[in-house]
């Protein structure tokens, strides 16, 4: 997956929303998120044999699954995976950005706004009232990229704190 040679200006970047059916695009999908995974701020370890293999069809059932991708020069470089949800405050629709890849030989190119630009388009013609994701406290990198985009930490109340995400694995 990595460029054959250091890039050459200019940079052509194409984003497609990932057509789950399409063999390629998913080769891509996995590609990219195993990359993400392997990570340490993905959790350091590959995506599971079961996972690589399960991942795309499981998103292909869910219609409210929606994934992005960035080629740059024909080259898979960037994948955002979301999810439509409803927020009972606003009783509108919400975007849940879950995952967001950018690939280590292509970072630098923006390509995160690019993503979340399109994401901001799909979402305000579903009409939703807000965008989401979570982001580790130690990836500083990501949170200056959502923070140019204009993310900022989720509080109701300044008094009772800000959201936290939490987890209870189902084993």
């Amino acid at each position: 997956m990595s460029p054959k040679a250091p890039y050459q200006e200019p940079h052509n970047i194409e984003t497609l929303l990932v057509d789950y059916h399409d063999p390629q695009q998913a080769r891509h999908l996995v590609q990219l998120l195993d990359h993400y995974a392997r990570d340490p701020m993905g959790g350091g370890e590959p995506l599971a044999d079961a996972v690589q293999a399960n991942l795309v069809t499981g998103l292909a059932q869910r219609p409210f699954a929606f994934s992005l991708m960035c080629y740059v020069n024909g080259q898979p470089a960037a994948l955002t995976n979301c999810f439509e949800g409803f927020s009972t405050f606003a009783a509108k629709p919400l975007i849940n950005v879950h995952d967001i890849v950018v690939h280590r030989d292509y970072r630098g190119l923006g390509l995160s706004q690019i993503l979340l630009n399109k994401v901001e388009t799909l979402a305000r013609e579903r009409g939703c009232c807000k965008i989401t994701l979570e982001v580790l406290s130690g990836n500083t990198t990501a949170q200056g990229a959502y923070r140019k985009f204009g993310f900022e930490q989720y509080q109701l109340d300044p008094n009772a704190g800000q959201a936290q995400f939490w987890q209870k694995p189902l084993h």
